[in-house]
């Protein structure tokens, strides 16, 4: 169909004519150009009442923050991602570095699962560590604003290395250092005495942009370390400092993604210690601290022994294992005791989650290969009886039909236990955990507390059905039998290495 020669679609427009176009075009583009920043200025709308505080011209380089309380204190920050289990290994390491560097470090709080991701190392495709440590202060807000907060110092227990490593809650550390209300996030009185803050929308604003260090700010205030996985190994060897690490990237992966990574070892006291640039900031702000073994040599964090040193040496001995808290553990063996009442194994089956979904052929082999040599061994001890046997996994009971899981289930030789979150010795253990405040009482407090009337309305009971799974596994006398790969595997293994649980 032809069109008018008036409305022709190759007819010249004037300069003038274009205006409304590229008016509207902007219109359109502005929303998406925004999306980040707009995202996080609706959590601070719903966090406030009110409307930020009025201002124009440029956003003002964020001040430094601290109190009377912190004066003189240093600290160090890192950006927790992944799952649970991820997430305590990068405590532990960020453990070993607070105490290198003679910092306080500030424990953070526990993220949903995958809320915040790395990506991977070993294909040189991470998130850079700005833009982390920005996604877990997004996080911890959306936390608080969810009412689900709950600290690491919460569900581990600290104790074992308070009198080595320095530490303060994430919420008391935001309160002081930044002036950023943050009694949302707790549970009981202490928490809200010493969480208290102004609120400001601009306090929360300045705060994140300190601590993700995606802003300027005065000298001597945060150094954010910038080094990841594909340019930096940390260890504590200064003979080999600035050496070529083991892994690089192969020339194929060079030539395919088009990356020119170099991986050196560095020494962490040397670069980040002093005589470094990075003394005398007050917070030292670190994106990942996550790290694994890898084609011979470790992903991003090789300290594991110091023979030269032997604080650091009794730290690393002792960060090698971190409890659960004293409740959940307590609920682990009342469940074992109390409702299995004998002998058992345990299972771990991850069967739902990332690179694992690809591999219930090799899991359900392994617990097969497991529950012979328990029926042998019962055999050879003329025992008789049934198999009792502890389930845990991802995959609903609704979800075992024509599975190896659903032939157990009705096989006359085994019985079989599982817990959910709903059951009353989940949710009785989560109240206790919360109301006996660890997270606070675990690190520094101030001088001052500010006095309460009433305890703050708490935030909702954590979810830790997965914390006391594993501490009932502990408790697993016939064995243990994991999913390989899994670090929720490696974590019982670990307890049951420590005997954690003498029924």
């Amino acid at each position: 169909m032809d069109l008018p020669a008036s409305r022709g679609r190759w007819r010249r427009r004037s300069a003038r004519s274009h205006l409304p176009l590229v008016v509207a075009v902007l219109v359109l583009l502005l929303p998406a150009s925004l999306l980040f920043s707009s995202a996080y200025s609706t959590m601070l709308r719903a966090l406030f009442p009110f409307p930020s505080t009025p201002g124009g011209g440029d956003t003002p380089r964020p001040r430094c923050g601290g109190s009377a309380e912190l004066e003189g204190e240093r600290f160090l920050w890192y950006a927790p991602h992944s799952g649970f289990s991820n997430q305590v290994g990068e405590f532990r390491n960020a453990a070993v570095a607070a105490a290198l560097l003679n910092r306080t470090l500030v424990v953070p709080p526990v993220l949903d699962h995958h809320a915040v991701v790395l990506g991977s190392c070993p294909k040189f495709r991470v998130t850079d560590p700005a833009s982390l440590r920005a996604a877990v202060w997004d996080h911890a807000m959306q936390l608080l604003l969810d009412r689900r907060y709950v600290s690491m110092g919460d569900i581990v227990d600290l104790s074992s290395i308070k009198s080595m490593v320095r530490t303060i809650d994430f919420r008391v550390f935001v309160s002081l250092w930044c002036g950023v209300n943050m009694q949302k996030a707790c549970f009981s009185r202490l928490c809200c005495a010493v969480s208290g803050g102004t609120s400001m929308p601009d306090d929360y604003n300045r705060c994140r942009s300190l601590l993700s260090g995606l802003g300027d700010s005065e000298k001597g205030c945060v150094y954010p370390v910038q080094d990841d996985c594909r340019t930096t190994v940390w260890t504590y060897r200064q003979d080999d400092d600035g050496a070529l690490d083991q892994f690089q990237p192969d020339e194929e992966l060079k030539r395919r993604k088009k990356i020119s990574y170099v991986r050196r070892c560095r020494d962490i006291y040397k670069a980040l210690g002093p005589g470094s640039q990075a003394e005398d900031a007050t917070l030292l702000a670190f994106g990942t601290l996550f790290s694994g073994p890898y084609r011979g040599s470790e992903s991003y964090f090789d300290i594991h022994e110091s023979p030269k040193d032997q604080r650091i040496q009794r730290i690393l001995d002792k960060i090698e294992f971190l409890p659960f808290a004293l409740e959940i553990m307590a609920a682990g063996k009342e469940f074992a005791k109390n409702n299995i009442k004998e002998p058992f194994l345990c299972a771990q089956l991850r069967l739902l989650d990332g690179q694992f979904k690809n591999h219930w052929r090799a899991t359900f082999s392994a617990l097969k290969e497991k529950l012979k040599a328990v029926e042998l061994e019962m055999k050879r001890n003329k025992t008789s009886g049934l198999i009792h046997m502890f389930i845990m996994t991802d995959l609903p009971p609704a979800n075992w039909t024509n599975t190896f899981l659903a032939n157990v289930a009705t096989d006359e030789r085994y019985k079989l236990y599982t817990l959910k979150e709903s059951d009353e010795l989940v949710l009785q253990t989560a109240e206790k955990l919360m109301a006996a405040e660890h997270g606070v009482r675990s690190g520094f407090l101030p001088k001052i507390i500010e006095s309460t009337k009433k305890d703050c309305d708490p935030v909702q009971l954590p979810e830790i059905l997965l914390s006391i799974e594993e501490s009932v596994c502990s408790c697993a006398s016939l064995g243990f039998v994991g999913t390989a790969g899994s670090t929720i595997a490696g974590s019982i293994e670990t307890m049951r290495k420590n005997n954690v649980c003498k029924l």
